[in-house]
């Protein structure tokens, strides 16, 4: 972190799990750090070996202490339609853990699809539900494309009035307790549909695509971008 060129208005937020990892966190210079919980009991066990009652509790631990020293924390809530393990998730489910991180201080939580199932009828119910609860402006999306649907229910996101969408340069990522699960949206991807839809972003996206190429390169990885390869820059 303390590495990091810093541009103003930028956030460069730090996934930690529970107070030990803020303090790390801290150390390292971050000034805002990511919490996190899911929506299944099943895939909560397997990922973090607790429960969600358990996260909840360690995120707000981390959520208080975060406020002292003036650190500002996102919430994230996975699985948000569909877990590996139990199948399809209950709108309400993802609701009642959403509140709970607004309510203990999260500033915005990242809803995310973490195996991708989802489509536009899925993220449309799941959204109906949240919003009855949280404002869109607190909200945001995190869509992985393990089905090509990411880019379809991220549209879908943003006539619901969600402003906020994660996605991974180069589509890189993945999950390692859900089989065949992809990694996050990619970002150029993104931008290429909200460029069309004449939607500001302030991302240029020719300095995206060269930041794509040079990560797949120095990682051996191919990318997963469609834009990337249509543009043959990879």
């Amino acid at each position: 972190m303390k590495g990091i060129a810093r541009r103003p208005g930028i956030n460069y937020p730090v996934l930690v799990p529970n107070l030990k990892g803020l303090e790390a966190a801290i150390e390292a210079g971050a000034n805002e750090v990511a919490v996190f919980s899911t929506a299944s009991e099943s895939f909560c066990r397997k990922n973090v070996n607790c429960s969600i009652t358990e996260t909840l509790e360690k995120s707000n631990q981390v959520v208080q202490k975060a406020k002292v020293v003036g650190i500002k924390v996102r919430g994230y809530v996975s699985c948000v339609v569909g877990c590996p393990y139990e199948g399809p998730i209950k709108p309400t489910a993802v609701a009642e853990i959403a509140v709970k991180m607004h309510q203990m201080g999260c500033y915005e939580i990242s809803l995310g699809d973490t195996i991708g199932v989802g489509t536009p009828g899925t993220i449309r119910e799941m959204l109906t539900e949240v919003l009855k609860h949280l404002p869109a402006n607190v909200l945001a999306i995190h869509c992985h494309d393990t089905y090509g649907q990411a880019l379809s229910n991220i549209l879908t996101a943003l006539q619901m009035g969600i402003s906020v969408v994660d996605a991974s340069i180069a589509g890189l990522g993945g999950c390692p307790y859900a089989r065949g699960a992809t990694g996050n949206v990619s970002t150029e991807d993104v931008v290429y549909m909200l460029n069309g839809l004449k939607i500001q972003t302030g991302v240029d996206l020719e300095k995206l695509l060269a930041a794509g190429e040079f990560i797949c390169n120095s990682l051996q990885r191919k990318t997963n971008s469609k834009v990337a390869i249509a543009l043959s820059k990879l």
